[in-house]
């Protein structure tokens, strides 16, 4: 059945056209830190939509291959503020030899690779929508695409951007496992734990007396550690052990790696105060030592419901008939280390599910969903500032 538009500019959104790019996007091998084959492909595509590109030197910092991609559309009305759409150019895995397959409208890989959805269906949804866009001919403000590398990392890209280089202050991410419509208002601060605690190593069989197995007194300190759901705010994980060196050796170091995410700075600073002490008590009382090292990864945001980034993006759903709904999650994203750098910006759905997997897969609705928002955005975003 068709969908009645009431956006010019999203009804120029071709399906066929964007599912033929997509999967032509998906296919370009980029896994974090090696983007420069998409880089290539940008290069060439978007000045054929009339944007100006820019790179910066984030990849220096990292031993990347290239560095964020800063695109500048002019628009047809100067007087407008710009707008910007970001994403990443990085997949998490390999999507080398990729053979997608499609079925009741879903796209999938084959099951050998990842496919790449996370996030090759933004880049592809916003290429496309420029080209509804300019064959409406609708007017419109100056856009401009903030893409980054190297952010299934941690975010690595965005950390490290020039941000001088961005001339708007205001702009949406599509870039999350919810459908179109989907709207995230609020997103964690986050930081990791480390813990280097140390025993004294021994042999099994020559001097286990005086060993002080470091093992035991990690495994002591995590039996009394909350973690797991600290509350309906606070997440707090151990995801990393390394140590030992072979079983005849009573293990004298080890070392744990950990994460806290919270939509609360406070609850964030008090489940690494929790998780630091209850280690240092641990080691006291089995005669080691810890050594603890938090690293901030990124601070939250939360955007009001008023903002008018939320107006428009309701207004755009509603053009397209896509329903909307504000929600919060504790997933991080590029969003939150572009508002801690003092952009303005909120996250917003586009329907990749089984992301980091070879399970995979993206609904051809969702995809030709997020072109029509992006590109009823632009329309609303014009619309909006006229009327003002």
């Amino acid at each position: 059945m068709k969908v009645e538009l009431t956006s010019k500019a999203a009804e120029k959104v071709n399906e066929e056209r964007l599912v033929k790019l997509f999967l032509e996007m998906a296919k370009i091998n980029g896994p974090s830190g090696k983007e420069s084959l998409v880089a290539a492909f940008l290069t060439d595509e978007l000045p054929k939509l009339g944007f100006q590109l820019t790179f910066d030197e984030a990849h220096t910092n990292f031993n990347g291959e290239v560095g964020n991609l800063i695109a500048w559309h002019k628009g047809t009305d100067d007087t407008i503020p710009p707008l910007f759409f970001s994403t990443h150019m990085d997949t998490v895995l390999p999507t080398e030899h990729l053979k997608p397959i499609i079925k009741d409208g879903v796209i999938y890989s084959d099951g050998t690779t990842i496919l790449g959805a996370d996030d090759r269906a933004a880049l592809a949804s916003y290429i496309e929508a420029m080209r509804a866009i300019i064959e409406s001919g609708v007017p419109h403000g100056p856009i401009e695409l903030i893409l980054t590398v190297n952010e299934q990392a941690g975010l690595v890209g965005a950390k490290y951007m020039d941000y001088p280089k961005i001339k708007s202050k205001k702009g949406y991410i599509f870039d999350s496992s919810g459908d179109v419509g989907q709207i995230i208002l609020q997103g964690p601060y986050s930081s990791r734990i480390w813990f280097m605690i140390n025993g004294n190593a021994a042999h099994i069989a020559l001097n286990a007396e005086e060993g002080r197995n470091a093992f035991l007194i990690a495994a002591k300190g995590l039996l009394n550690m909350k973690l797991g759901e600290i509350d309906s705010e606070t997440l707090a994980n151990i995801g990393i052990i390394h140590g030992g060196e072979l079983t005849s050796i009573i293990p004298g170091s080890v070392t744990l790696g950990g994460e806290v995410r919270s939509f609360s700075k406070e609850k964030l600073e008090a489940q690494l105060k929790h998780m630091q002490e209850t280690m240092e008590v641990a080691a006291k009382k089995y005669q080691g030592t810890v050594e603890v090292r938090i690293d901030e990864k990124y601070l939250g945001f939360n955007i009001s419901e008023e903002n008018i980034l939320v107006q428009t993006v309701t207004k755009a759903t509603d053009n397209i008939q896509v329903s909307s709904y504000l929600t919060k999650t504790l997933g991080g994203a590029d969003t939150n280390v572009l508002n801690e750098n003092g952009l303005t910006c909120i996250t917003l759905g586009n329907g990749f599910q089984n992301i980091h997997s070879f399970r995979e897969n993206i609904s051809i609705e969702n995809l030709v969903n997020t072109g029509r928002l992006t590109a009823a955005l632009i329309e609303q975003w014009y619309e909006r500032h006229k009327s003002q």
